[in-house]
Formats: C-alpha cells, structure tokens, sequence
C-alpha cells in the first residue's frame, strides 16, 4: 500500500533523523493499545540511525537504516501472519534475517507478504506463499545464509476472504472471461468493519495459516526472485496479494494474484508464479497531433486505443486489488478491480484488465500516487492532490464519504497554498508531506491512524502535531502510519 513519490533519491543532510509512529502496532510499546499521537520509534541500534521508511503490514512496521538493513517492528501475535512475516520481532526495532552482505534501499509490504529491493536491484519477498514467485530460499543469517530449495508451485490451495482483522479484501472469485464485468465482491460495512461474506477453510486450515512453523501457506524465509538477465530493479509496491516491481529502465514488473486484472496482463489470470513484464507503455511513434489532443484530455470512448504519453514507467502503487503507474511525462495508468472506481477514475466501476491511461489527469504532470485498499491518490508537478475510489471513511478527503469514479481536486482548506510532495495509503486512510515538512492525515482512524489524539474518522486533511522536526517521507502500512523526521532544535 505504500505509495510511489518522486523517484528521486531521499538526500538527506547531517541531521538527526527520527522516525515517528502511530496507529495499530500493537507490540511497540509495553500497553499493546493503539497509538493515538506520534510516538517516537527506538533506533535501530546503538550508533546506528534512520534512512527511509517503508510503512509496513498489519501491525508491524518497516523501515531502513542508514546501514541498509530492513528494520522491523511492532508485531506481537506468536500465532499470527504479522508475527511471521515481521521477522517476530515486537518492541525493539531489528533487522529483518536476510543475507548478511544484502543493502536494502527500498521495500514495501502488502497484508501478509512483504518485498525489498537490494543497492545491487535483487530483489528479496517472503511471507504468504501464493506471493512469493520462483527463486532460491534462504535461511536466517546464523545458519550462513545458504540455499535451501527452490520455490516453484507452492500456492496454497484455497483462497480465503476474512474479516478486518484478517483483512476482507479478497473474496473466492471463480476464473471469469476476459470480456465479463466485475460484480464487485460485495463488503457490507459495521461500525467500520467488513463482515465477512464467506469463509471457505476449516478450521485445520485456518490454523495452518497461521502457523508460524514450516506450513504450507506461510513462510518468514526470504526468497531471491528469479529476474530476466540484466534486469535491475529500482522500486517495489505490495498489494494484497500482488506485487509491482519497477526496473532502472522504467519497466515494471508483476506477480502474484491477479483475479481482477492487478497484474496487468489482459485476463483474469489467478496466479502468476514468476515475473512478467506489464505492458504498459507502446514504443510506437506518437502523431504530435494525437498527443496534442490528450494533453486537452480530449480521449473520447476509443481512449483505450490510444497510446500512452511517455517512453518509461517512474512510479509505481498497489492497492488491495488493483495498481496504478506514472510515466515520465506525467500520464497515470490502472489497472484491476473496480468496483469504486478506484482502478481507472474513468467514470466506470468495471474491472480494467490492461493498464489503461486515466484521461482527465491527461496534461497535469502526475509525480507521485499511493493506492489504498479501494481508493487511489496523485500528486501534481504543482503539489496538488487527485483522489478517486472508495471514500466510506472519507480516505479521499473530499469532505464526503461518496465514491469518486472520476478524480477529483482536493480543495480543503488546510491544502489552500499548499503544496503536498509525498503521499502514500494505508488500506483506509490517506497521508501526505506538505514542501515545508508538514504532515496531514485523513480517513478512517479506528486505530489512530491519522495521529490526531482521537479515533474520530476525518473526511479532510487535518495537520498532525509534530514539533521540533520536519518531515522528510511518509508510508502508511494497513492501520498505522509511519513518519520520518529530521531535528531542527
């Protein structure tokens, strides 16, 4: 869920830099109760300090640090899917067990699978095994790190949709035609909590799942993805059960899941086991004229024909079941389910099964986007903010709680003269990084997950207190929201 900004390197300067947390992470403090306002996180070892934040699952953080190493934290639950898949560690921030010599610089994490990405461009994920592709295991660090096995055809058997704690974006969803419409998987909504629809596992399976000791659905082990020769990847986005990775020529890559068309690839494939490169862009010439008429929006109905401004992919966002891709002139591309229209912000609800350019954000310069579990948000060259999907917990900041189909310009009060540089999603709920260091949060707040000292769900942008620093990057992980912060006393 967590969002791509810019591209660029986060440069950072000789300061001390902090990371602050709120929300669900129920093991990093003693209470284990929700954190309502900024907490400060411990650092990651004496001598040692903060790089980047990477959001995190349900109920466990991610970070990086100036080392290189994978920081996680937070998660408590011996049985639980987070507990595995943070590397089980609860108060004390630790490195996640990769291979000694790995430098991470980016990761990302969806609900139970998390992916990073090496200095080298390897790339390493672990958890839910129907997310992992083929490629080598590894083990932990004391055992030297060697190969275990290979992990080819490892998918679980079942597919499980389950309630807010367990996450009830994904319903059993039987292979459907290319051609079919979505049917939208329907979610009723209680006191702001899914009810789950159906449950297919027994409970022999459901405690399978949960198992943190050598099953067949989960693993903590991470595993090296098998890559095209040549291929270096540059960033990483987790959805639900999918996941992006974008290379350092601007291709992207997908695997996992892709029942509603997540992945991209013009069907509604289940499973893909192994990377396949999304096409997203045609490398045929453009007509001046053509591109004149979509910079003025001017798509018309035939808009899926038409191809896509830009020569290479910049940025990258998964949501629950959909994703979204920048190019480098600023065109925003989704694709995947649509039930809020969260996947292509054309006016329709249906699934896209192709990545399929959004045509009234055409001319705007889009240069950062987040996805959250049905609601996506942009960010302009002008630091101004597009949202569109679901809005039931206001997660678009609109100052409602209707969907938009179509994106919509964010013109709260508090964003008035501002301009907004970093975004990202939690499943439900939005935050952002204003040019000069602030931070404002909006959405669904159960958890404290806007740090505003209450559980009152906000539908605008409302500024969160953080004194004595200035924010540098934001990244929401499902029910917390993670800060980092340089020192200015």
């Amino acid at each position: 869920m967590n969002g791509e900004g810019s591209e660029a390197a986060l440069e950072m300067v000789a300061k001390d830099r902090l990371v602050y947390m709120w929300g669900y992470l129920p093991g990093a403090l003693p209470q284990r109760t929700p954190l309502l306002t900024p907490v400060l996180a411990r650092v990651p070892a004496p001598g040692h300090s903060w790089r980047d934040v990477c959001g995190g699952g349900c109920g466990f953080a991610m970070a990086i640090s100036d080392s290189g190493k994978l920081i996680t934290w937070g998660s408590t639950d011996d049985l639980g899917q987070s507990y595995v898949t943070s590397g089980k560690h609860g108060e004390t921030p630790e490195p996640f067990p990769l291979p000694p010599e790995v430098s991470i610089v980016k990761a990302a994490a969806g609900w139970a699978h998390c992916v990073s990405v090496t200095e080298r461009g390897e790339v390493y994920t672990w958890g839910w095994k129907e997310c992992i592709p083929s490629g080598k295991v590894f083990g932990e660090p004391s055992t030297g790190v060697s190969p275990e096995k290979d992990v080819t055809g490892r998918q679980s058997s079942f597919v499980t949709e389950q309630g807010d704690c367990s996450y009830s974006g994904f319903a059993t969803v039987s292979p459907r035609s290319q051609g079919s419409k979505s049917t939208g998987g329907t979610a009723s909504s209680t006191s702001g909590e899914e009810t789950t629809k159906r449950r297919r596992v027994s409970s022999a399976k459901q405690t399978a799942e949960t198992s943190s000791s050598g099953d067949d659905v989960l693993t903590a082990l991470p595993c090296l993805v098998t890559l095209n020769p040549g291929v270096r990847i540059a960033s990483v986005a987790a959805g639900g059960r999918h996941t992006l990775a974008l290379s350092d020529m601007g291709q992207v890559w997908g695997w996992g899941y892709g029942g509603e068309g997540q992945l991209g690839l013009g069907s509604r494939i289940r499973m893909v086991s192994s990377p396949h490169l999304v096409p997203c862009i045609d490398s045929s010439p453009y007509g001046k004229d053509r591109l004149s008429s979509l910079a003025r929006g001017s798509m018309g109905s035939e808009g899926h024909n038409f191809r896509v401004p830009g020569s290479y992919v910049k940025g990258i966002a998964c949501g629950g079941r959909h994703s979204v891709v920048i190019t480098d002139a600023g065109a925003v591309l989704a694709f995947g389910w649509g039930l809020y229209g969260q996947k292509c912000g054309q006016g329709s609800t249906d699934d896209e099964l192709s990545p399929t350019c959004v045509s009234s954000l055409l001319g705007m310069q889009i240069e950062g986007v987040a996805a959250g579990l049905w609601h996506t948000v942009c960010i302009s060259a002008d630091g101004d903010v597009y949202a569109f999907g679901g809005n039931q917990f206001g997660q678009l900041g609109t100052g409602t709680d209707q969907a938009e189909t179509i994106p919509r310009l964010l013109d709260a009060p508090s964003l008035e003269n501002v301009s907004v540089k970093r975004i990202s999603c939690g499943a439900r709920h939005t935050a952002t990084i204003t040019e000069n260091g602030k931070v404002f949060c909006w959405g669904w707040n159960k958890y404290g997950q806007l740090g505003l000292g209450d559980v009152i769900d906000r539908n605008i942008p409302t500024e969160v207190t953080m004194e004595g620093c200035v924010a540098k990057n934001v990244a929401c992980g499902w029910w917390h929201t993670l800060v980092l912060a340089e020192s200015i006393t």
